[in-house]
């Protein structure tokens, strides 16, 4: 099992920090960036082969290779996104070689303990489904990558789904068996060369349609995805007890 980290984007909401600085690296404590807690949520579980896809300043994440590599005792490969500018369904197909023989995927902005991790690979998985993390307590809004439950038990992923039909928010964790590798692969290109503007949880939602998708609580943890100032002081408290 191999780690996926996608750490491409711009980071816009969080200028002028991010200006010449890729999210990831934002400082949540002395010695921790975000990607650092990343990095050590996938060692912690045995997850040592990580690839990284980078795009916006992405030698400054390059630089901390070594470092990571010998603090986390991880190895580490980099992966070229030619076009941060479009979105993460993109990002993620560009690691399709990554991915193929299963990986644990984790955006590189969300800053959450070891536990959903092991989580996601504790859970009974057979039939393989692609296992998506799941805030199932918190208080929802507009902006949450929410999910919902369609037809039977199909689950609906998309920021769009109304708060009062959501069941929970999806953290940006999530666990890629390997026989469900190339359908991904194929629903990725699909969703991008549609529209370069969409997600890859758009992806998730082409094989939620054919049952080949499931989610996975998180239990009472705390986390946050790092997309603006007021994410970034929350991510700074939470790793004090990471």
């Amino acid at each position: 099992m191999r780690g996926v980290i996608l750490a491409a984007g711009q980071g816009q909401r969080l200028r002028p920090d991010t200006d010449e600085l890729p999210k990831t690296l934002l400082p949540i404590d002395a010695a921790w960036t975000i990607l650092d807690s990343i990095v050590f949520a996938l060692s912690t579980v045995d997850v040592n082969e990580i690839a990284i896809v980078v795009g916006h300043a992405a030698d400054k994440i390059r630089r901390e290779r070594d470092r990571l590599e010998d603090t986390y005792t991880v190895k580490i490969t980099f992966v070229e996104n030619d076009h941060p500018e479009w979105n993460n369904a993109y990002s993620l197909w560009t690691a399709r070689e990554h991915y193929k023989d299963g990986a644990i995927l984790v955006n590189g902005d969300t800053v959450h303990p070891w536990s959903v991790e092991d989580r996601l690979l504790e859970e009974p998985n057979d039939p393989p489904r692609l296992l998506l993390a799941m805030d199932d307590r918190k208080t929802l809004t507009e902006e949450a990558m929410k999910i919902g439950v369609g037809h039977s038990v199909m689950p609906l992923i998309s920021k769009q789904q109304p708060v009062d039909r959501a069941m929970g928010e999806y953290i940006g964790v999530s666990l890629i068996p390997a026989e469900l590798a190339d359908d991904l692969t194929d629903a990725l290109k699909t969703v991008y060369t549609r529209d370069r503007t969409l997600y890859y949880e758009d992806a998730f939602q082409l094989l939620a349609f054919r049952a080949k998708v499931g989610t996975v609580s998180i239990g009472d943890v705390a986390w946050t995805e790092v997309d603006d100032h007021a994410d970034w002081a929350l991510a700074k408290k939470i790793a004090k007890d990471l």
